[in-house]
């Protein structure tokens, strides 16, 4: 299973050839943040490129800009890796910036809330089967919640970051969550936990900006970060070898069990279910002759279940944590009929549509087609057939059932 997603390994620069293109792109910030010229907004700055860019567009629209970058785990061993998000040398990047830009800059500890947030959670996904996608716990609890508290502190009428996604005002006054003008870029996936309250709040400038471009801004203004390579790795495992985190943090998940076939047969066995995740066919380290795939995975019984390549077809899933950014008239309709949408399990993976069921309070997700390498943990974002731009809102995926 992928967990970081794959961004670009070799950066991607188009140049400013001229000031009307430097100009367009402050228009398209200001744009994007909708508020007076002088108006004071705090820029997320993790010390990479996109991050920076922001900081960078807004004071040249005229804004009062306040970056702020949170320190979220230890980075002492990171320091020897650049491009990890938030490591050491991400908060140099930023504090550097921010010095050439001439803005004030804040750096602020969240470890403890980090570690409880999104480490923990991660390591406890793991052990009980599911798997998670940590980039979004982050968003949705440590950066578009205390964050945002910071920045309401600080007096800020709004705060910005260097997602690739778009805030629109519908017909009814109200945010929308809507894809980037790019779609290799677009992380609406990521933010689909975001509240209305957070939206109304948050702004995205790099919206109708491809990633080339967003370098070549960086290069124009003089950023040493202009070039600097996009994180590939899960930001407190920049190492990439998750399980030896999750070996340190939950040791139970080394507990030994059996490798069963889903007809009953045990095949083998294992050194821990940690090891293991739903679609997973290298390293079962069992043979019978046809391709086997982790279809399900029990870890009160400690049980890796295998099965072919068809069993890993989903029919439906039931979602949790729910958040919902589409007409209420929707939610009514999909508790009396169901409502379709489009549905998206992974952010690699296009939207595959599907209907959406609200019954007695659980929201549920019917597809139309079989959906394959569904996994409890992952989140599942939904987007309007009629508007395929638009995000709807989402979940977390709680459970799935085959298709029979």
């Amino acid at each position: 299973m992928t967990l970081a997603e794959p961004l670009c390994p070799v950066p991607d620069i188009a140049p400013m050839t001229s000031p009307a293109d430097m100009d367009a792109a402050i228009a398209s910030a200001r744009a994007a943040v909708g508020l007076p010229v002088g108006s004071r907004v705090v820029a997320a700055m993790s010390g990479g490129v996109d991050s920076t860019v922001v900081a960078a567009l807004l004071h040249k629209a005229g804004y009062e800009v306040v970056g702020v970058t949170l320190q979220l785990y230890d980075h002492g061993a990171a320091l020897k890796k650049k491009g990890a998000c938030c490591a050491g040398q991400d908060i140099h990047d930023a504090r550097l910036a921010a010095e050439t830009l001439g803005i004030p800059h804040y750096v602020l500890d969240y470890e403890s809330q980090f570690r409880d947030a999104v480490i923990d959670q991660f390591a406890d996904s793991y052990l009980m089967g599911r798997t998670p996608v940590p980039c979004i716990r982050c968003n949705q609890t440590v950066k578009f919640r205390d964050l945002l508290d910071v920045a309401r502190d600080l007096g800020a009428e709004a705060m910005a970051t260097g997602h690739y996604v778009r805030r629109a005002v519908g017909a009814d006054g109200r945010s929308q969550m809507r894809k980037a003008i790019d779609p290799s870029r677009d992380q609406s996936y990521f933010l689909f936990a975001t509240t209305r309250a957070q939206l109304d709040y948050l702004r995205f400038p790099l919206a109708d900006l491809e990633k080339p471009q967003v370098r070549g801004v960086a290069a124009e203004l003089g950023l040493r970060i202009a070039a600097k390579p996009d994180s590939q790795d899960i930001c407190f495992v920049p190492s990439g070898d998750y399980r030896t985190l999750i070996d340190r943090l939950r040791p139970q998940g080394r507990e030994a069990g059996e490798i069963v076939h889903m007809d009953g047969r045990v095949l083998g066995a294992h050194g821990g279910i940690t090891d293991y995740t739903i679609g997973q066919r290298r390293g079962l380290n069992v043979a019978v002759g046809e391709p086997l795939f982790v279809v399900r995975l029990e870890p009160e019984a400690r049980r890796v279940v295998v099965g072919p390549r068809e069993a890993l077809l989903t029919a439906s899933l039931t979602l949790e944590e729910t958040n919902w950014l589409g007409d209420e008239s929707d939610m009514a309709t999909a508790a009396e009929t169901g409502r379709s949408v489009l549905a998206r399990v992974r952010s690699t993976r296009d939207p595959s549509p599907a209907r959406m069921a609200v019954e007695n309070g659980a929201v549920g997700v019917i597809f139309d087609e079989g959906e394959e390498g569904v996994a409890p943990g992952q989140a599942c974002a939904l987007y309007d057939p009629a508007d395929p731009d638009r995000l709807l809102g989402g979940g977390f995926i709680a459970a799935t059932a085959a298709v029979a």
